[in-house]
């Protein structure tokens, strides 16, 4: 299952869930590009309360559609991830790390309102920014 749902004018959440066929791939990338039109430093929620690989067909759909999905990394500023996998959390947040311009943070399931307030933090998390990780001592 994959789901896609713009919320907000800059928000898209999506609902990924068990196995991905090629089909359920196709259709959920469509809609996520659909969705993500017009949106300029926009925030991103991901649920993925079960996780399986997807099947052979649906990478291929992925891998075919690279370049719009590479566009799409310039739309978002924020994305929470929500899931009880530590690897997951561990993963998306390296990916963060490697995306310029990105944020990704890693949140239990159990902390949905805490994922919610952190991508809602806009204002303060572009202050803290400014300093970066050189912090004066």
């Amino acid at each position: 299952m994959l789901k896609i749902h713009k919320t907000a004018s800059n928000r898209v959440d999506v609902e990924l869930g068990g196995a991905l066929d090629a089909e359920m791939m196709r259709v959920g990338l469509d809609e996520l590009i659909a969705a993500s039109e017009g949106i300029e430093g926009g925030g991103m929620l991901c649920r993925i309360p079960t996780f399986a690989m997807p099947t052979f067909g649906a990478i291929m759909v992925e891998m075919g559609r690279l370049p719009a999905l590479f566009g799409l990394l310039g739309k978002f500023t924020k994305c929470a991830v929500l899931t009880d996998a530590a690897w997951l959390q561990t993963a998306a947040e390296v990916e963060g790390w490697m995306i310029p311009g990105l944020k990704i943070k890693a949140f239990d399931m159990a902390h949905a309102e805490a994922a919610e307030a952190w991508l809602a933090d806009n204002a303060a998390e572009d202050e803290d920014d400014d300093l970066g990780d050189n912090m004066p001592v």
